[in-house]
């Protein structure tokens, strides 16, 4: 299996859509409709999560004004790309179970596996979502308001892709889907071998 530039190959069967998916930088400046948007979420939605808690919360900045607002804590590495993105998105999560103040230590994983499903989405609408983690989380937790049993992991760019000459230069080159290790590389069987 292979996408559209016989870049990537699976070695082994999988659906297409885990090939399709990649991390561009370059937006073209198209609006994603509030309800292709909202699809985006109703993947999230049904991540599954430790004790069906559900700890993620998206945050999404679309009009310009908070567009703006989000670019207040995004590194500016970053934001010479994603400030073409039409959606901007803060990707959080409740740090502690609902009851109580303990730790729930699969916060961030059942987050991350919401993300996952959210850029899944994306590829299969024809976006491209390009999670970052060049920015302030103190300040990104602050201008967004959320309290403090939450953390900010990641921002996301969503958009469709645009051509690579709107992007600085030093971006060009890596404007190509990236390959992957090989399973053998993170694989283990009974236990943790150490790879050369």
């Amino acid at each position: 299996m292979t996408n559209k530039d016989n870049y990537r190959i699976a070695a082994h069967d999988i659906d297409p859509i885990y090939i399709k998916r990649w991390s561009p930088r370059s937006f073209s400046d198209k609006d994603v409709e509030q309800a292709t948007l909202n699809s985006l979420f109703e993947a999230a939605r049904w991540a599954p999560s430790a004790a069906n808690i559900q700890p993620w919360q998206f945050i999404y900045a679309k009009s310009s004004e908070d567009r703006e607002t989000f670019l207040s804590f995004i590194k500016d590495g970053n934001i010479s790309w994603c400030k073409h993105a039409p959606v901007l998105i803060a990707v959080a999560s409740r740090c502690n179970w609902p009851k109580g103040n303990d730790l729930n230590p699969t916060h961030a994983f059942d987050t991350g596996t919401a993300w996952g499903y959210l850029a899944l989405e994306a590829a299969r609408k024809g976006l491209i979502a390009h999670a970052m983690g060049g920015f302030n989380r103190e300040k990104a937790k602050r201008v967004l308001r959320l309290p403090e049993n939450y953390q900010v992991h990641a921002i996301v760019a969503v958009g469709y892709q645009g051509y690579k000459e709107s992007l600085d230069e030093k971006y060009h080159e890596r404007e190509i889907p990236s390959n992957r290790k090989a399973i053998e590389e993170f694989m283990h069987e009974g236990e943790f071998k150490s790879i050369t």
